[in-house]
């Protein structure tokens, strides 16, 4: 995984994209690309001029060919710089996106878990695949919008020049569309965020769907989870015909009045002729203006279509960018030093309950885990033991109580700090879409060396594994190249102990573990455990027996804690849940990973 090289650009927490702004940021193309666009309209208006040069020539029997080399060179060069204008509006509008892209991409990265949740992934990834390409409209249409209403302009003012009550019908005409279409473009910016709303929603439950493909494909329930995606992509589909049916009425509305204004300039010009007051010259002339008047004043409807997606498209980035980052409330002074008399993690009277469920997950509990050494967390399923341990890295917070974090309050830590010395492993020894080398390697402030990495490898018996991989070290992970659950362990493992992290949590580390891969987990984690604290929620017994530390829970209180042998000689409770433990793992023998 590549460091990052420099900063983009981010907006100030809580700030809303702001298009102008945006569009300000390389403002020399935009610039260049105005120049361009405003020589092919300057072109193009020449053209009905020079057709009526050409015409007179040809009334007054004179040589045509000044007019006509003109008009060549008025037509080659206005479409020249028109294309190169496209591609330097194309260019800003990439740039834009790029730019949005990041903010969306690296605000969601930094909200909190539980908002992450709530808003669903697939509708989070609709922020910077179908509202970034609807936003992308904008730029096109805040190009062509001014360049349009000059042209539109400019043109009027020249048939102003020509015949002025022929003008006055022709902004008659357009003036009833406009009042048509400003009704429709209201409703369409409405049904389009509808839209986008429900791509988020399919795109979320297909994205959900698929990581739970095996368990679909266990239990035959493909034919129901289609139905229940038929089901939204109706919702899709009926949201996107409105839409559709709105957009339709802007082009349909735009040329019923440009045929309306053309035949009212027909008749118009036709009685001014007869009665003497304009000539056959100038009346072609209008018409030329007339007709180039009509693809612009055309563009302006469409791009006021088009621009109702984009805002629609912004308003929905901006409302994600609104969400308040998990390091909002994080303090941003100095972090405080290390006190290596302190316990790794303290908690006192804390308590805490999900959003949504009215029974707490923690209902004030006490406990310390020793600046080194192993400390288990026991009990039940439900018990609040995964919970506590996400308080610890401050993926929640408590609703009451204080944690101590090394000698801390974990308030006064800034995140970043705070984490930078807590290495967590989750229950799923979760890799990302990396090389095995960057998997190895995340969270560190600095690249391992070779030698490093090698010393890592050797130590949890991973050597072989990674010699086995196609590319090595360099190995993309994920898809078609994946590791079993021992070795995602182990990697996950080595991850922490290549970390300079003093804190080691373990989330239930032997689930999917068989007897030999334990055992060599406990080997791996006694050596984790030698010069820093390792705090692991766990369920087998032979990882009780192991800990130097015991905390107990059960139903979100904690009931003993101290080490295995004196827990065993005052806590009944305990006792009960060891010999559960050792019935069961007697009775039932361990899948292997």
């Amino acid at each position: 995984m590549r460091q990052p090289t420099s900063q983009q650009p981010q907006p100030a927490a809580g700030q809303p994209i702001r298009l102008l702004r945006e569009l300000g940021t390389t403002p020399w193309p935009l610039v260049a690309a105005v120049v361009l666009a405003l020589t092919a309209t300057g072109a193009s208006l020449s053209l009905p001029l020079l057709a009526k040069d050409v015409i007179t020539s040809f009334a007054e029997d004179q040589s045509l060919l000044t007019p006509v080399i003109w008009m060549c060179v008025a037509a080659v060069g206005g479409a020249a710089a028109m294309a190169a204008a496209g591609f330097l509006i194309a260019r800003a509008g990439e740039q834009m996106v790029y730019r949005v892209r990041n903010y969306v991409m690296g605000h969601t990265l930094r909200l909190p878990l539980l908002t992450v949740r709530t808003q669903g992934t697939g509708n989070l990834t609709a922020r910077i695949t179908s509202d970034a390409l609807q936003l992308r409209q904008v730029v096109d249409v805040g190009a062509q919008f001014p360049l349009a209403i000059l042209t539109v302009l400019a043109t009027l003012g020249v048939m102003t020049w020509i015949d002025w009550v022929l003008t006055l019908v022709t902004v008659a005409s357009l003036l009833l569309v406009t009042a048509v279409l400003s009704l429709t473009f209201r409703r369409l910016k409405a049904s389009i965020t509808g839209q986008q709303i429900a791509i988020g929603k399919i795109a979320q439950r297909f994205t959900s769907y698929l990581e739970a493909l095996t368990a679909i494909k266990a239990n035959r329930a493909e034919p129901l989870v289609a139905q229940v995606l038929a089901d939204d992509a109706d919702i899709l589909r009926r949201e996107s015909l409105t839409s559709a049916r709105l957009q339709a009425i802007v082009p349909a509305a735009t040329q019923l009045g440009n045929q309306f204004a053309m035949i009212a300039v027909i008749l118009a010009g036709g009685t001014r002729i007869a009665s003497g007051a304009l000539e056959v010259a100038d009346f072609a002339a209008f018409l030329l203006y007339l007709l180039q008047t009509i693809p612009s004043a055309t563009t302006l409807t469409n791009a006021m279509g088009r621009l109702q997606a984009g805002l629609a498209a912004r308003d929905r980035c901006n409302e994600l960018l609104a969400l308040p980052d998990e390091a909002a409330d994080s303090p941003t002074t100095r972090a405080p030093a290390v006190d290596p008399a302190a316990p790794a993690i303290a908690f006192r009277d804390v308590s805490f309950t999900h959003p949504g469920v009215g029974t707490p997950a923690l209902r004030d509990i006490s406990f310390e885990a020793p600046a080194v050494g192993l400390t288990a967390l026991v009990g039940s399923s439900g018990a609040g033991k995964t919970t506590a341990l996400t308080l610890m890295d401050r993926f929640v917070r408590p609703g009451s109580g204080r944690i101590t974090v090394l000698g801390h309050d974990q308030d006064r830590w800034p995140l970043g700090d705070l984490r930078r010395h807590i290495a967590f492993v989750d229950q799923k020894f979760t890799l990302i879409e990396a090389s095995a080398r960057d998997n190895l390697q995340l969270g560190k402030d600095s690249p391992a060396t070779d030698e490093e990495l090698a010393h890592v490898l050797d130590v949890l018996d991973l050597t072989d594994v990674i010699d086995a991989l196609p590319d090595g070290l360099d190995t993309v992970l994920g898809r078609e190249t994946d590791l079993s659950g021992g070795q995602r362990q182990r990697m996950a493992l080595a991850r922490a102990l290549l970390s300079d992290a003093e804190i080691v949590l373990l989330d239930e580390p032997t689930s999917q573990l068989d007897g030999i891969n334990e055992q060599r987990f406990r080997a791996d984690l006694d050596m984790l455990a030698r010069d820093r604290a390792v705090i692991v929620v766990a369920h087998r017994l032979s990882t009780i027996n192991h800990a130097r530390h015991v905390v107990l829970l059960d139903s979100g209180t904690v009931v003993d804690s101290g080490d295995h042998d004196s827990l065993m000689q005052r806590c009944p409770q305990y006792r009960e849940l060891v010999a559960t433990q050792t019935l069961r793992e007697t009775a039932t023998p361990v899948a292997a990973a």
